[in-house]
């Protein structure tokens, strides 16, 4: 739960980038799937070419170890612990991109459909 600080700061960084709660909350599922593309499915295996998605080798690297940090929870995390671990690149990417993400989640099937 965010602190009176904590949701100064959420506020501050919503207003500076214009990201909504549902843009972190993608970005934390799009991590989540670099992570683990396959969900967690025993078996499961799933490679995939971020570049076809048009995410820079970099951005892979630390939404992948934001994925493995969040790999269990639900994508609401904090928007500033989730900004907290965003390199500068990809502030920018997702910035840029926000768009976008819900798109990537889209282009795997859901766990709960199989």
């Amino acid at each position: 739960m965010a602190t009176k600080n904590s949701k100064e700061r959420i506020k501050e960084i919503q207003s500076v980038t214009g990201l909504r709660a549902t843009h972190f909350a993608d970005l934390v599922r799009v991590a989540q799937l670099i992570y683990d593309p396959g969900g967690g499915v025993s078996g499961r295996t799933i490679n995939v070419d971020w570049m076809d998605f048009e995410i820079p080798a970099p951005v892979v690297d630390n939404l992948r170890s934001l994925g493995q940090l969040y790999q269990y929870e639900s994508p609401h995390v904090d928007i500033d612990l989730v900004w907290d671990g965003l390199t500068a690149e990809t502030r920018s990417w997702f910035i840029a991109n926000r768009g976008l993400l819900w798109q990537i989640e889209e282009s795997f099937p859901a766990l709960d459909e199989d």
